[in-house]
């Protein structure tokens, strides 16, 4: 922070807005996948520090209480958006940015996704059981086992669909997906 002394006043308020107006972008983009707009304030914020910072650090340049901070802070080591370093002589967490904006959101939406799709895909299977029960069930009722043939059909096809977005998931962790869509230089 001392490399901020040397600037003057007028330095310091241009930098600030501009600053501020790229914290403020963060932070609502953020919030369209999920996540609150503080937290990606408290991103934002920490993307511009050169050094790892403390949560009363961030909690006092963001106005939050620690409890708030604290919340933000785990959230974003979570989702890999933020790592916990160690800082010799400092006996509290230090925490710094992790600045590949690619890595980011491959972390994020695989942690989101990979998720989303174990509870669907499981949800999905436990109806595929129950739909072969009641075939067994009612064996004899032409009528309900052919409702039941067409539900187990689209069941499939989102079994499928899920399955292909397991496999999207594998390619944004593996990296594999910037051999279809590079990253820029």
């Amino acid at each position: 922070m001392n490399e901020l002394a040397a600037l003057t006043e007028e330095q310091l308020a241009k930098l600030h807005n501009t600053r501020r107006r790229v914290i403020e972008s963060i932070g609502k983009n953020m919030d369209l996948y999920g996540i609150t707009l503080s937290i990606g304030h408290l991103y934002g914020n920490m993307y511009f520090n050169r050094e790892p910072v403390t949560l009363d650090e961030m909690s006092q340049t963001m106005g939050m209480s620690k409890t708030s901070m604290s919340t933000g802070m785990r959230t974003l080591h979570d989702l890999k958006m933020i790592n916990k370093v160690w800082g010799k002589g400092s006996r509290k967490d230090l925490y710094e940015v992790e600045p590949d904006w690619h890595q980011n959101f491959a972390d994020f939406f695989s942690i989101k996704w990979r998720k989303a799709v174990e509870q669907n895909m499981s949800a999905l299977n436990r109806s595929i059981k129950e739909i072969d029960g009641l075939k067994q069930q009612y064996d004899s009722d032409q009528a309900f086992l052919d409702l039941l043939e067409n539900d187990t059909q689209k069941i499939e096809e989102a079994l499928k669909y899920y399955r292909w977005l397991d496999r999207l998931i594998d390619s944004f962790e593996t990296g594999d997906i910037y051999k279809f869509i590079p990253q820029e230089d």
